[in-house]
């Protein structure tokens, strides 16, 4: 963060912006903000309107002469008292592009053939399972093997769901009132049936957290599908964390609250080649992958006026879901040290 004169000129920065831009806060002090972004002059020509008090920086690339360019998707902002406020996300972390806005209509038609193959197998597991059920009921030792059982059926019956849309998408359900934590631990005991004794996973709740609208099933598939994959990429551990954001900007809006849950694995990380590009659909790093999991991630959270970004490195990977909360507003009177700047 960095905030200037009613003129432009730096008046300060936090030191996080400074080590990000990679010299002392001393150096920064005095320059025009307009000179620190090296490609266009999107800032100097906001810094002349008067007519607005918000501008959206998407990939800004920042930087002072002779030094590296940084990119950061930010916000440029008027204060009261005529000065200005730049917020910069370094992009270490990267939004989820919208698969919408970059799916081509070839790639549409190879999604719904692959929803047609599946059908056939569905349909065998869906038959194998209620053969199980119907043995499971003759004996009275068998409450877990019931529980298994159950779990199979319903998990069948979700993944016809999401066949059913990507065949024939329907508009979305009515949301209900949600308990994020019951989603949670439903995809913790997948995780405990896939991944068995190989992945510790761990909780760190905040219970304080309220019902929201939403969908349970579509939520879960979300969540699931983001521990699933930390599993597959390795990870000997998982974590899933929930906290209340308050002064929360997703997207171009600021909400007054807002829900983060965080997916935390120490596994190998998400390759750099793919780093930009893998929120779309068909791409994986594993050979035996859809690519299929993040997409729809992604457009869950898209679903509940949320966003889905991640931060990674080999050992530890972050994938977080934020999502507002009911009865939000925008915090116009809050001073820039109270607003809390999440992307």
């Amino acid at each position: 963060m960095a905030w200037a004169d009613a003129g432009g000129n730096l008046l300060g920065v936090n030191p996080a912006f400074a080590r990000w831009m990679g010299v002392s806060p001393r150096r920064l002090l005095g320059q025009p903000l307009a000179a620190l972004e090296m490609d266009g002059d999107a800032m100097a020509r906001f810094l002349e309107n008067t007519d607005r008090d918000v501008l959206r920086l998407h990939r800004m690339a920042l930087g002072l002469p002779g030094e590296s360019q940084r990119f950061a998707e930010g916000w440029l902002s008027r204060l009261d008292d005529g000065g200005w406020l730049l917020e910069a996300h370094p992009l270490d972390e990267f939004p989820a592009l919208d698969p919408a806005q970059v799916l081509p209509s070839a790639l549409g038609a190879a999604l719904k053939g692959l929803a047609h193959e599946l059908r056939n197998p569905l349909a065998g597991l869906k038959g194998a399972a209620q053969l199980l059920a119907r043995r499971a009921l003759h004996r009275d030792d068998n409450d877990d093997e019931r529980e298994l059982i159950g779990l199979i059926e319903s998990e069948i019956e979700r993944l016809n769901g999401l066949l059913d849309q990507l065949l024939s998408p329907s508009p979305q359900r009515p949301h209900t009132a949600l308990n994020i934590h019951v989603v949670l631990e439903r995809v913790l005991r997948l995780a405990e049936t896939e991944g068995g004794w190989s992945v510790r996973l761990q909780r760190d709740y905040d219970p304080s957290i309220p019902e929201f609208p939403g969908d349970a099933d579509r939520m879960t598939q979300a969540v699931w599908n983001l521990v699933r994959n930390a599993i597959q990429a390795g990870a000997a551990s998982v974590t899933l964390r929930t906290r209340v954001e308050h002064g929360v900007r997703i997207h171009d809006h600021l909400h007054a609250m807002a829900l983060r849950v965080e997916i935390i694995d120490d596994g190998k990380g998400v390759p750099e080649e793919l780093a930009e590009h893998l929120f779309l659909p068909l791409v994986s790093g594993r050979a035996e992958g859809s690519g299929l999991g993040l997409a729809l991630a992604q457009q869950v959270a898209r679903e509940h006026g949320g966003s889905l970004t991640y931060r990674s490195r080999p050992g530890h990977t972050v994938f977080t879901l934020l999502l507002p909360q009911p009865d939000e507003h925008r915090s116009e009177g809050q001073r820039p040290e109270e607003q809390r700047h999440v992307h």
